[in-house]
Formats: C-alpha cells, structure tokens, sequence
C-alpha cells in the first residue's frame, strides 16, 4: 500500500490492456495519475511521459480497468460487527476489484438519520474503498413513516432503500418516489409480495417439492415489480429494481425502458451464473457449464442443503439465468452487484429453512463471472462497463472511469489466472459462499483508490 508521501506522487501505468468503457477504449495503453486524479489515458503511444514520473511496467496480458462500483453490498455495521465491519468489508471490496461500496441501511440502528450516516462515513474514512451509504426508505425500515429523505440526501445517502425490508404498502411506496424526486436520488427497491412469499426458502419448482422446502414463486417477485413501475409513471421518480432473479422481471423492465422511464435495474454474479439445483447439491447452470468446458472436466456434485446457497431472492432456474444474461446484453439491465450479505458460522450451520439468507460475494465476483467472458457468452468491455460505468452512471456517482480528470480508482486483473475459492482466506469476516474449492480463472492482482495502490496479490 502507498503511503501518505507517496499519494501525490505522479504515476504511468503502462504495457496492460486499457479498458475504459466511458470512452470506448480498448487496446494495449497506459494511464497517468497525477495526485488522486487521472490527467490521461489512451493507447500505448499516445500518452505523453513527464520527467520525474514513476513508471510501472504491467505484463501486456493483464487488464488496466475502472475501479469497480457496488451498488448493493452489506457491511452490517453498525450493530453486526460479528457478520462484518466497515473496514474488514472495504478490505474483501478492494480485494475483489471494487473501489465504491454503496451500502444497506439494514443495520443496527437502521441508517435512517444525520447521525447514523456521519458515523458510517467517519469510520469508513481510510477504508481502502469509498463507502457510500444508502438510507432507509422508511423509519426503521418499518414500512409505516418516511424517512426525512431530505435530511439523509445532505448528509450524503446516494439512494433511499428498505432492503431486506420491500416496502409492502403501495402508499408508502409512491410517496417516497414523490419525496426522491426532486433530491435526484434513486428509490431502491428489494422486489418481493411478503403474502406470496411467505415462508419461502427458495424456488418455487419440482426441486423445492424434491426437497421437502418451501417454495418461493416467481411471481413474488413480478408483482412487487409490475406496482413499483405503474407508480414509477405516475411520479416521474429515478428508480432502481434490486437484484433481479426471474425471467419475468427482465421482460417488466424491459418494457419499462422502452416506455422512457427512468428506471435501471442489477442483477448479482450468482442469479447470473447458479441455479435451484445447486441447493440439491447438482452443479447446474451457467458457471458449471463454463467451467467444465474451461477445464474438461464436469464439477463434481456439491453439497445437498447447503445453506449457503440460500439467498434472496432465492436462486432460480437455468431459463431466469438466460433471460438475465439476455438482459444484461441488450442493457435492459445495467449494472452488476453483489449483493455482499456475510453472515458469521452459527448464522448458516443450522437447518436449511432456519438459516440466514445471503452470500459473501465481494472476493469471488470477478473470477466466477469471467467464466462468461472465457465462454464467449460476455463480451470482456461489457463485462467491465457493468462493474464499473454503467453502475456510476446510473447513480450519477464520481467512478467508473479512466477519463483525465476522473478519480484515480483502478482495477487491475490477470484474466487468465487461475485460483481456488477458498473461505479461510477471505478478508470478509463473512465465509458464506456455495463457491468453496473452486478453481476460478481471473484474479484481482491490484486495486488502486485515489492514486495509492490498496491492495496487491499475494
């Protein structure tokens, strides 16, 4: 990590593949830092050398890219310090590639005041990511009274959420997008029917039944969905679908967009690439098939019950992950995120239907969905505009870019690297993830945050 005497150093980055959605580059180039700003990019030639700079030389098959942007992580703190804290998840972000974590307000308390947001940004001073809190829609998160939304918006929330907590009354719902819209800031909502949904562990379908467990229709997430978009034309207001998991979400939004609402849309590393059949221990869908093409060999049968592929929404089936990746495509969704929810042992090593839902995904991101760039299913500058561009844009944050003048948050990642996921490992406090023992190809081996290198491989 560079220290404070070195932060105003001027930097070339140079000799890697430069990719910078935000202005169509994509070739063999270099970066200039200069402070915590970038003064120029562009390919290998193009970019003028000053006397004094500190050149890097990378390896020509290593990827220069935008400091990844989360918009949806859970860093638990304040109140869950056991699951996570600020600093131990800006650790596990910078490790993964991401340099802005937009975090949850379901914590405890809630970040639903002044008060609760200062101290989330006081201690996340330092952190090697910038942590960007999200408030609550409600007080509490209880469904019943506006948060002061303006208040929050001033003291620096960039979007208003209950997630985890979908806002049930529709009410409640078309006042807070009166409230957000003229404070330019998104409503973020976790689409789920709590009366279809009910006790639901995962997907509703013939592998839930085979399982014995409770099972979650698609439709709780649509209709939630189908509401949220009527009122999105009624108010005008930004709004934000979270994690989509279903097919039919992807064909709403869709609509949505063409209609000319201001509506964007995520969708998580693991709806894209896991399926239902992972819960019964089968090793289907996207990412088993790509890696069994990118190592010759089929995974092997995983852990029936394993809790920690109860999520949500839950995981769905291998058409919701086409239709997903279809919609990531052709930009109906925009961006990518993790939905990063650690959880300590004792919150998973129980019953399948008793367990916490969630997966630690901060570490794992990138290399579980380079298996569709190796697969040709992704093209590689879509893949990186969708962690990085299209994210900052969507929420109008200052990331996401290689521009001179933008921040100097940077990624860079051999993509051809093998490694195994193993838990232990993790700087997350939270070890949750169905991934364990796999070997994944594409590895984070630097994150830079405002001109300092913050994380280097090992």
């Amino acid at each position: 990590m560079a220290t404070d005497e070195t932060a105003n150093e001027t930097i070339l980055l140079r000799g890697a593949r430069v990719i910078d959605p935000s202005q169509g580059l994509d070739a063999p180039g270099a970066v200039l830092i200069q402070g915590e700003r970038i003064v120029a990019s562009g390919p290998i030639g193009t970019v003028s050398v000053p006397d004094g700079v500190r050149v890097i030389d990378l390896p020509a098959g290593w990827v220069v890219a935008p400091g990844f942007v989360d918009l949806h992580a859970h860093l638990r703190e304040p109140g869950f310090e056991a699951k996570e804290t600020i600093q131990t998840g800006a650790q596990a972000a910078a490790r993964g590639g991401f340099t802005t974590l937009c975090c949850m307000p379901n914590t405890q308390p809630v970040i639903d005041s002044r008060a609760t947001i200062e101290y989330v940004l006081h201690v996340a001073h330092g952190a090697p990511a910038r942590v960007r809190p999200i408030a609550a829609i409600s007080k509490g998160e209880a469904g019943r009274e506006l948060s002061e939304m303006g208040e929050l918006a001033e003291a620096g929330a960039v979007a208003f959420s209950d997630d985890g907590r979908p806002v049930q009354s529709s009410h409640l719902m078309r006042s807070a997008l009166s409230y957000a819209a003229p404070l330019g800031l998104p409503v973020v909502e976790h689409c789920q029917d709590d009366d279809l949904v009910g006790d639901g562990v995962m997907h509703e379908g013939q592998i839930a039944t085979m399982l014995g467990l409770k099972g979650w229709p698609a439709a709780g997430e649509t209709i939630t969905l189908a509401r949220d978009l009527e009122l999105v034309r009624l108010t005008g207001a930004r709004y934000h679908a979270a994690h989509l998991s279903v097919a039919g979400a992807v064909d709403l939004v869709r609509a949505a967009k063409r209609d000319g609402l201001p509506v964007t849309a995520e969708v998580t590393p693991h709806h894209l690439l896991l399926t239902d059949a992972w819960v019964a221990g089968e090793r289907t869908g996207p990412l088993a098939e790509a890696l069994a093409i990118m190592t010759g060999e089929p995974l092997a049968t995983g852990v029936r019950y394993d809790t920690n592929t109860k999520v949500n929404p839950p995981l769905r089936t291998a058409e919701d992950c086409a239709a997903l990746l279809d919609g990531l495509l052709d930009g109906t969704i925009d961006v990518i995120a993790t939905d990063h929810a650690p959880h300590t042992i004792v919150d998973k090593d129980c019953e399948y239907g008793e367990a916490a839902f969630g997966i630690s995904g901060l570490e794992t991101a990138l290399g579980a969905l380079l298996t569709l760039v190796h697969t040709g299913k992704l093209p590689l500058a879509t893949l990186i505009a969708t962690l990085s561009h299209r994210p900052a844009q969507a929420w109008g944050l200052d990331a996401g870019a290689l521009r001179p003048g933008a921040l100097a948050d940077i990624t860079i990642f051999d993509p051809d690297e093998w490694w195994t996921v193993e838990p232990a490992q993790f700087a997350s406090r939270g070890k949750n993830t169905p991934l364990t023992g796999l070997r994944l190809r594409g590895r984070v081996r630097q994150t830079w945050l405002g001109g300092r290198q913050v994380y280097e491989a090992q």
